[in-house]
């Protein structure tokens, strides 16, 4: 599916690209800037993540918000009632991936099971802000990140893991970058509302020896794992 996602912005940067070209020699008159251009920065994402993202739910709803934007741009129909709808999408939204995320995505047993000594997480928090976090030689047991309407970047690649550990990530209207070493396998379990979470580590090995589980909640932002 991830290469389905990057086949699908690959012709769509090849279609622009060729657009913005043929509008240069006044080969055709198309007017880029329409009323209403930005909400594709909206929709067209949402569109292609729906072939390449855990979060079908959220990328329809951002779908759904996108194309009311643009009728709205187009006088189509009126901003009052735009309004008057998004906030019960969201709600739904919110709901409909709760009650699955609850009914449906069970936790790993094994991640209950892990001792979490909150003493020796590591913790991250960024607020309006970014942080940086690098495990230099340092035992790495676990960390707890929060970012808000900010970044935090997490360097595990010379940390020293001698045992299954958890990183539990928020994500809210920000986002967090997580290096993992090669080393260690990744499994991932996420619950997000308009974001997700990139998984770019997905190969497992039976040589792995430990196990980095991720548990992410991400709201209008992003967890990439790298």
């Amino acid at each position: 599916m991830k290469k389905l996602s990057n086949i699908l912005w690959g012709i769509v940067l090849i279609a622009v690209g060729v657009i913005i070209a043929l509008k240069s020699f006044d080969i055709i008159k198309l007017n880029v800037f329409f009323d209403g251009w930005w909400t594709l920065f909206i929709i067209v994402p949402c569109f292609i993540n729906l072939f390449g993202d855990d979060d079908k739910i959220g990328n329809i709803a951002g779908i759904i918000i996108g194309v009311l934007l643009l009728l709205g741009c187009q006088d189509v129909i009126g901003f009052s009632l735009i309004w008057k709808l998004l906030v019960p999408i969201i709600v739904i939204t919110i709901g409909i991936k709760l009650v699955i995320f609850g009914a449906f995505c069970k936790r790993e047993g094994v991640v209950n099971s892990i001792k979490t000594d909150s003493q020796n997480h590591k913790k991250g928090t960024a607020i309006f802000a970014g942080a940086d976090i690098n495990l230099n030689g340092e035992k790495f047991s676990g960390a707890k990140l929060t970012a808000l309407f900010g970044g935090i970047d997490c360097d595990l690649r010379s940390a020293v893991i001698e045992s299954d550990c958890v990183i539990k990530a928020n994500a809210v209207f920000g986002g967090i970058d997580i290096i993992v070493p090669e080393n260690v396998n990744i499994k991932v379990n996420s619950n997000s509302i308009f974001g997700g979470v990139s998984n770019n580590k997905k190969k497992t090995a039976n040589g792995f020896e430990y196990t980095i589980y991720v548990e992410a909640q991400c709201v209008f932002g992003g967890v990439e794992i790298k």
